[in-house]
Formats: C-alpha cells, structure tokens, sequence
C-alpha cells in the first residue's frame, strides 16, 4: 500500500510525553479513550447548503474572512515592532503557494464554516512554512490529560498522524469557536443559523418552482355532477394518485391541473401578501446575518433602523466582529509560533484599517481638548507607542 504524502511534504510525529496535566482533563480523557473523534456536525451539508446554496451565509463568510485577513498582523521581538523579522516574513508568505492574506482568509473562512480553523506549520527548529487544513479531513486525538495531544488528517481513506515532537512543542494549531457542549470542537454559526438558511433555501426553491410553473398555487377539487352522484373508489383513489405524482412536492408548485368533466377548481390557499413572503424570507435572512455578526444594512437585507447609516453598521461590524476575531487569532499565533520564535508577540494593527479612521479621529480630538495629560499621557490612552 502506498504511503499517504502529507500535503505540505512533513510526515507526522509522535506524541511526547506530557510534562503538566490538568486535574481535570483525565475525566474528559475518559469519555474518549484516547481515539480520535470526528466532528459532530456534518460538515459537507453544512458547506453546501450554507455556503454553496445560500447567498446571506456566504456573503457573510466571505465578508468577515475578507476583512479579517485584511487587517495587518505585526511582529514585536523584545517590545520593538520588526517587519524584517523571520516571523514577519513567515506571516507574509506562509507558503510557495499563498501569500500571507490569501492563508488568512481561508483560515477565518474556515472557522466561520466549521467552527474550527487548523494550521500546519513546516520546519525542523524555526517553522519554513504554514498551511491551512481542511477542517473536515481534521480529527483530534485526545491525550491522557485530556486535551488533544495529536491530530489526524484523513484524505480517501488514507490518513497521517502528527503529535507533538520531542520537544514537546504541537505543529499544528486549532483555532476554535466557543462550544459549550463539546471539549474538542467548536461550534460554527452556520450550525446556529440552520433553521434560518433552511427557511431561506426552502423559500426561494419555492419560488423557482412558482415561476418555472407560472401557475397559481393549490386549492380543492369539487366534484360537481349531479344530485346523488359521487366519485366511485377507483375514481378517488386514481385521482388522488395523479395529483400526489404531478401535484405534490415544491417541484410541482403551482403546475396546471387539467380537470375533467364534473370537477371544479377552488383555490384555497393564501395570497403572497396574506403569507407575508416576502417579509418571513427576510427575516431569515437576518436571522442568518445576526449568527455571524454582521449587520443586515451591509448585505441590503431591509428592517429594523439598527443603525442610523452605513457607516456606523460597518464600523460596528469592524469593531464588533472583525477586531475581536483578528485579535483573538493574533493570540493563538502568539502562543503557538512562540514555542519557536522567542520573545515575539503578534498582534493586529488596527492603526491600518480605514474603517475605523473616525472613531480614532474622535478619540484623538478628546485626548487633545484635554489639557491636564501631557503627551506622553495621550498616546498611551490612544494606544500608540514610543
């Protein structure tokens, strides 16, 4: 049989012995055995039917992965920013085959999708390389501590283990949502907005049918022969069965029936406008935008007047989605990569984003009408350094 080729060309490595456990990671080790556990969620109904079929979902994704992986990373050694350092250059170019922005996006795309995000870093001392994993092919392998303690990547049916190395130190990072019912997977929002995208599919499959038809939608038939007469069994039950065959299901909405003598056609359902469509369509839609965090105004979703314009719903979307995302990745990287790089510390510069150039400009007009704080005083409260 021929050996897997690990994607990024590095074999996996054995897991090491641990050096501190937490007392109560064993009881979690417990309920797993030390075997490799799957996602819970499926993650390729989710992709598809979110992401693949739903345009709220994937504007959404693409919107936060974009922005987020816009937002600059910078590198500080010893309390001093460094844009020549190796880690620099290493976030700059993670791989021959992506830039920098291009690995951020598809590790944020995937935290948004699956609700965990993995990163591969390549090297023997300093890592040379870092790659993004497909969540899916991902599954941890907890430890006797009960933490992972090694991760496998299954791809056709053939996978490769990569566990800590002699040094203790894990090559792969999982950035994770917060699940408050599993310990080793997070939980996606797509999983949270289901029901809505679901709704949201189904209404617009609906229509498709509707116009495909062009044709009114269902009501009942009444027999109109004369006094005394009815429908015979066989003539029931046949006519129940064509209309189940030709009439049933959302691919037969609103198709032409074609009556015969003594049948009637009453149409009984309610209008549009009595169903309220086009507003419960909506409602999904925001229902969708709200488990991303993104404001409905900035995917032209109309309703409630969150906001008093778009400026302010994007600079809440940067300020209450964006930012805290970017910094909460900047602090795996910090944790992780510093068990090679040491004395470094990555963080997001926000100084570079547009988008919150007004509310920086608000703050810095306060600082200044403040006369009793020197300048030292200001750009310490600004955030900004020496």
């Amino acid at each position: 049989m021929a050996k897997l080729r690990w994607p990024t060309g590095r074999r996996g490595r054995e897991a090491a012995p641990e050096t501190k456990d937490s007392r109560s990671g064993p009881l979690i080790a417990l309920t797993s055995g030390g075997r490799a556990r799957w996602t819970p969620r499926d993650y390729a109904h989710l992709a598809a039917e979110g992401f693949g079929k739903n345009p709220v979902a994937y504007r959404c994704i693409r919107m936060i992965a974009e922005a987020a992986a816009a937002t600059p990373l910078a590198v500080f050694a010893d309390g001093a920013r460094r844009e020549d350092h190796a880690l620099a250059r290493l976030l700059a170019r993670p791989n021959p085959e992506q830039s920098g922005a291009e690995w951020l996006e598809g590790l944020y795309g995937a935290l948004q999708t699956a609700g965990n995000a993995y990163a591969e870093a390549v090297g023997d001392d300093e890592p040379e390389e870092l790659w993004t994993l497909r969540p899916d092919r991902v599954k941890v392998v907890p430890g006797r501590a009960g933490w992972a303690e090694a991760y496998d990547y299954s791809v056709e049916g053939r996978s490769v283990r990569i566990g800590r190395g002699a040094d203790g130190w894990m090559p792969v990072m999982q950035l994770k949502l917060f699940h408050p019912t599993d310990d080793h997977y997070g939980f996606s929002p797509l999983e949270a907005a289901a029901a809505a995208i679901d709704v949201h599919n189904a209404s617009g499959a609906w229509n498709k049918a509707l116009l495909d038809n062009a044709a009114r939608p269902s009501g009942a038939l009444v027999y109109g022969a004369k006094e005394g007469e009815r429908l015979t069994a066989e003539q029931f039950d046949a006519l129940r069965s064509q209309i189940n065959e030709t009439q049933a299901g959302t691919m037969n909405a609103g198709r032409p029936l074609i009556l015969e003598g003594g049948l009637d056609w009453k149409p009984m359902s309610w209008t549009p406008a009595e169903m309220d469509f086009i507003a419960g369509k909506h409602a999904a839609a925001r229902e969708i935008a709200l488990a991303f965090g993104v404001p409905p105004q900035l995917l032209g979703i109309p309703g409630d007047a969150t906001y008093a314009n778009y400026r302010e719903a994007n600079a809440a979307f940067w300020r209450g989605t964006v930012v805290p995302l970017v910094r909460k990745t900047a602090a795996a990287l910090t944790v992780w990569l510093g068990g090679r790089f040491k004395g470094v510390r990555i963080e997001a510069d926000l100084e570079a984003l547009p988008a919150l150039q007004p509310e920086r400009d608000a703050l810095w007009a306060r600082l200044n009408a403040a006369a009793f704080l020197s300048d030292e005083e200001r750009r310490r409260m600004a955030g900004v350094g020496d």
